[in-house]
Order: structure tokens, then sequence, then C-alpha cells
């Protein structure tokens, strides 16, 4: 059988397992989504066996100490993940809520409803509790999951979704085993075939770094929610409270600096207490960050009273357009809030932008146009998450504008249709 063959074989499966889904009770899938985080604790010991093959097989092949920790699947991430599946069923059912309902002039009711999407395709790097994670929240919305993860988890990805389907039979009756499928096969040919397959797959969400967003992006003919990187700026305005102008940048670089909604570049208004602006520098050099600026921002701190070893360097241009995902800061200082708005607009991601003021119409003028998925006032760009947003569950985060936008959380996993209801209507 070619591999064209074997995926077509798979998406066509997942394709009739959605028509299946989308016939269980909100009961059921819930019961099925219960079953398979008790499955789960219960497996942990097969689970990390299977989980030690990849790691070491990741060793051999020269994978980073980075790679290899997203890799592993330890006690309290199992825990973890069966913990989600219980929170995933314990949301509200996105599926089959009257979004609008109307009454014609000539007495044809129509209503809008909630439905699923179809056959999801999940392309992830490394991060084994992708696979339940997605699958969980596909399976609340009524979606099949098409899982294609990396070739370095291949066995903690296949024995996850095993259990997963396994324990969800025995304990829903009309659940399909089709209904969560991991592509079983390493070779990078099969990715163009997934993602030509109109016929079958309605959606791709691809979760990894920028060049593996970008190459699914460039080969697909089917529909793509992404978000290439994670670019974010926190702009401290004139008028920003103390404490807060300290806090909040520092919060958004160092609380977690390699995720994609962290500060990468810190906007400083030149007419800031320059007090305020040196200790806030001091403050980020004082937790390690490296600091690249620009001229004025090298001349604001004593560098006397700096702590020992700290970085601060000169600023390039292209420091301005890098996602450091790391302690590294871009740090510059602007002429004020349409600066800073023109420098956002020009430079940044669309994902999450924040101003630090305490001026209301500074603030308004800001969040009306920085063009972002999430637009914050006094607060960290880190709140861009769907567990933040109270979504319950995450499945990604995107930058798109047609469609959804910013974090997803379950209603995002769903599309629509509408009903309509006659006494024998028909049109003139």
């Amino acid at each position: 059988m070619s591999l064209q063959e074997q995926l077509t074989g798979i998406a066509r499966r997942s394709r009739e397992a959605s028509r299946k889904l989308a016939c269980l009770s909100t009961t059921e899938r819930n019961a099925a989504l219960l079953a398979m985080a008790e499955a789960i604790e219960d497996a942990s010991g097969p689970i990390r066996e299977a989980n030690r093959a990849d790691l070491e097989a990741g060793r051999k092949a020269g994978l980073s100490k980075a790679m290899l920790d997203r890799l592993e699947l330890t006690g309290m991430r199992i825990t973890a993940m069966s913990r989600g599946l219980r929170e995933v069923a314990d949301l509200p059912d996105p599926v089959g809520r009257v979004l609008d309902e109307r009454t014609r002039p000539n007495g044809l009711r129509l209503r809008k409803v909630s439905t699923p999407l179809g056959v999801i395709l999940i392309i992830y790097e490394s991060r084994p509790n992708v696979t339940v994670d997605a699958a969980g929240l596909c399976l609340k919305s009524g979606n099949a999951a098409i899982l294609r993860g990396g070739r370095e988890a291949l066995r903690s990805n296949r024995i996850l979704a095993r259990t997963m389907v396994e324990a969800a039979r025995k304990r829903c009756e009309g659940f399909p085993a089709e209904a969560i499928q991991v592509i079983p096969v390493t070779d990078r040919e099969a990715v163009p075939i997934l993602l030509s397959m109109t016929g079958f797959i309605d959606l791709c969400m691809p979760r990894g770094g920028e060049g593996l967003i970008r190459a699914v992006t460039e080969a697909a003919r089917i529909p793509v929610i992404k978000h290439y990187r994670g670019l974010c700026h926190v702009y401290v305005d004139r008028d920003a409270a103390d404490g807060m102008a300290v806090s909040i940048p520092v919060n958004a670089k160092t609380q977690r600096p390699g995720v994609c909604n962290a500060m990468e570049t810190l906007l400083i208004d030149a007419a800031l207490d320059r007090s305020i602006a040196a200790r806030l520098l001091a403050t980020l050099l004082g937790k390690g960050v490296e600091i690249r600026g620009d001229d004025h921002v090298l001349q604001l701190p004593e560098r006397d009273s700096l702590p020992e070893g700290a970085r601060l360097v000169p600023a390039t241009d292209e420091d301005w357009d890098t996602e450091y995902l790391d302690m590294i800061l871009s740090v510059r200082m602007v002429g004020g809030v349409d600066e800073a708005i023109e420098h956002i607009n020009s430079h940044g991601s669309g994902l999450a932008e924040a101003i630090v003021t305490g001026n209301d119409e500074t603030a308004r003028r800001f969040q009306n146009r920085v063009d972002a998925s999430a637009v914050y006032r006094n607060a960290s760009t880190r709140f861009t998450d769907g567990g933040e947003f109270g979504l319950g569950a995450e499945i990604g985060i995107s930058t798109d504008k047609i469609g959804a936008r910013g974090p997803m959380g379950l209603e995002e996993l769903t599309s629509y249709k509408w009903l309509g209801f006659g006494r024998g209507h028909i049109r003139e």
C-alpha cells in the first residue's frame, strides 16, 4: 500500500467517525472523556515505559535538553493530562447552542445552531501531552482528530491514543474507534499529502515553532488556523503608575520567557520619570535579562550600579523583529503613544500587546489602534491563554482575522448551520 493510499484511508475513516461523533449526546461524550482520564492514570506504567523508549532514542539522536524535557512524561504530567480531560468534561457543551433565532414576515422560522467542524488535523512537535489535550477538546466539540506528532514522540503518542480510544469504547457503546487517530508513519512526505485532503479534513492546526507553521501554511490546501510567532510588546507610558511601570513588564518578560505570550520588546515613553525607567531596567537586569537597547536606553542606568554580570548592549535593526523565547529583551525609547503604536503595528506579530498608563484617553487610543488579538491596559501579556480567559482549555492561539482570533477554546472548534421551520412555505 502506498503512503497516499494509507493516509487516504486514515482520513476517510476519520470522516466517517466524525459523523458518528456528531450523533453522540453530551452525556455520552462526557462519559467517554472521564473514562479516558481514568484509563490514562491506570496505564501510567506502560505509558512511561513507552515514553522512556522515546527519550532514549531521542538522546541517541542528539535531541537538545529542552526538546527532551518537552518530550518527557513524568508522573506529574500524566496526572495533569488526566485532570485536563476531567476539566474538559465539566465544560458546557459547545455543540447545539442556539446562536440566533428569527421569524420572517412570511412566518418561516430560522434558527442558527452550533455544529462540529468535522475532522481536525493537529500537526505538532515533541510534547505528547498535546495528543491528550487535542483529542479531548476535539471529542468534547464533536470532532474527529487526526494527530501528526513528531517522530521523537511516536511511541508515546500511539499508546496515549490507544489508551483513550479503548477506554471510550468500553464506556460509550457508540464511540467510533477512528475518532482519534495518530499518523503511524514519520515520513515527511505524509504532511503535504494530509494537507491536500480537502474532501476529508476540514481544518489543520499546527502547533510548534515558526518554521513548522510556515511550512504547513505554504503546503496546505485545507484551512489552517495559526500564529507564526509571539512578538509581544509592553509600552510604559509617561502616566504609568510607579509600581505597575516595573511589575508588569518584569512579569511579562521573566515569568516564563520561553512562551509565545512573553514580552520580547519593551517600549518606554521618553517622558517617563527617568528614575522609574532606570529602576525598571535595573530590575530586569537583576533578574538576568540581557537588554538590547537603543542609544537613549543605554544611557539610562548608572553603569557602576548594575548587578554583576548584567548585559546591556546596543540593539540592531534585526532585534526589533526577533522573538527570543529567552531572557533577552529589546528596549526602545519612544516619543509617546503614537510612536509606540506605529512601532507595534510595524513589528508586532498580532498576538498580544500591552500599555501601562493611568491616562484613560491614552489607553483608549492604544487599545483602539493597536492591531492584535489581545490588547491589554495595565496587565501582563502573559494572560493571553485559554485557561486565563476562562475558556477552560485551549487548543491553540490564532492571529488570523477571519474566523477564530486569539486563544481558541471549545467554541472555536465549532461551525454552525441554519435550521428552517416552515408550514408548507414556497418562494414566490
